[in-house]
C-alpha cells in the first residue's frame, strides 16, 4: 500500500511565511510578441484555461482528448479567447514536500537541477524514476502585459513518482532528488519537461507542483516568486495509465479522490489548472497548460 501523506497540502497556512510578494509586475515590453499572442488567443481552439461558464465543455474536452493517440512530442500554444487570458493561475500551496529551501531540502541551489529531463537523481546519484513517460509543456503568460508571452521567467516543477512518494523526503529517498527541475521559458512563454506519469496517493488527486520565478537567477529569492500552482491531471489519462503495470497502489488510491473533493483543487474543480492531455500508455503522454501570471 502507498503510505499516505497526511500533512500534505495543508492550505496556505501552512507555508505562509514562504508565499512573499508572489505577484510582481514585470513591467516589460513584448512588442511583437504581445501582438502574436493576441492572434493566437482565439475562441474556440484547445488549451490550458477555461472560463467559469465553459467549465463542462473544456473539461469534456481535455478528459476526451487524453485517449487520443498522439505522439509525446508535447506542443502548446497560447489558445483561449483573449479576456480568458488574464484569469491568473490560482495560487496554491506548496505542500510539505518542495525541496526549496522553505521545509528542508533545497535542490535550488543544487548543481545540475537546471535540466529538461527530470526521471534521474543528479549529484551523487543517477537513480531513475521509471513510469509511463509523460511530456509537461507550459506556455506562461504576462497578464501586465495583455497576456503576451512571458520570457526569460524560470519554473521549477516537481511530483512524486508513480508509488506517490516524494524525492528528498520520502523514506528510502533522502538521498534522490528526481522528478525535480528548472527550466527557462524561451521567446514564446514556453517550457518542457520531461518526466514520467505520477502516481496517486491518498487524499489527493494526482497533480503536478510548480513555483515560477522572475527570472533563472532569481530562482532561490522567495520576493521573486510569481507564482505557485499545481497542475491536474486528466481523469480518462489516470484511468488509463493507473490499469498498466507498475501503477497498482495509484489504481487502489485514485478512485477515492476527485476533482471537486481533492483540498487544492475542489474550490473550482481544478477549471484553470486541468492539463490538456493526449497520448497512450505505450507511446507516452503529454500535458499542456497555459499559466497567466
Amino acid at each position: 500500500m502507498t503510505t499516505p501523506h497526511p500533512n500534505h497540502d495543508r492550505g496556505l497556512e501552512f507555508d505562509l511565511s514562504t508565499l512573499l510578494s508572489r505577484r510582481r509586475s514585470l513591467g516589460l515590453l513584448f512588442g511583437a510578441g504581445t501582438a502574436a499572442a493576441l492572434a493566437a488567443c482565439t475562441p474556440g481552439t484547445g488549451g490550458g484555461k477555461a472560463s467559469p461558464s465553459s467549465t463542462a465543455s473544456a473539461t469534456a474536452t481535455a478528459t476526451e482528448s487524453s485517449t487520443a493517440a498522439a505522439s509525446p512530442s508535447a506542443t502548446s500554444t497560447v489558445t483561449r479567447a483573449f479576456a480568458e487570458c488574464g484569469v491568473e493561475i490560482p495560487e496554491e500551496t506548496l505542500g510539505p514536500y518542495p525541496g526549496d529551501g522553505s521545509n528542508g531540502p533545497n535542490v535550488l541551489e543544487a548543481s545540475g537541477v537546471v535540466r529538461r529531463d527530470i526521471r534521474s537523481s543528479f549529484g551523487t546519484s543517477t537513480t531513475k524514476a521509471e513510469g509511463v513517460p509523460l511530456t509537461v509543456t507550459l506556455t506562461l503568460l504576462d497578464n501586465a502585459n495583455g497576456c503576451a508571452p512571458l520570457a526569460g521567467a524560470a519554473v521549477y516543477a516537481w511530483h512524486c513518482d508513480k508509488d506517490g512518494k516524494y524525492s528528498l523526503y520520502d523514506s528510502g529517498l533522502e538521498n534522490e532528488n528526481y522528478l525535480r527541475g528548472i527550466q527557462e521559458s524561451d521567446a514564446n512563454g514556453q517550457l518542457t519537461f520531461s518526466t514520467v506519469y505520477p502516481g496517486a496517493y491518498k487524499g489527493r488527486w494526482p497533480h503536478i507542483h510548480f513555483e515560477v520565478f522572475e527570472s533563472m537567477s532569481n530562482t532561490t529569492a522567495a520576493g521573486q516568486v510569481l507564482a505557485v500552482s499545481q497542475i491536474a491531471l486528466t481523469e480518462a489519462a489516470c484511468k488509463d495509465v493507473y490499469a498498466s503495470s507498475g501503477y497498482e497502489s495509484s489504481d487502489r488510491n485514485f478512485p477515492n479522490t476527485t476533482l471537486t473533493s481533492d483540498n487544492v483543487f475542489g474550490d473550482d474543480g481544478g477549471i484553470y489548472q486541468l492539463a490538456t492531455m493526449s497520448g497512450s500508455v505505450a507511446g507516452g503522454y503529454t500535458a499542456a497548460l497555459n499559466v497567466t501570471v
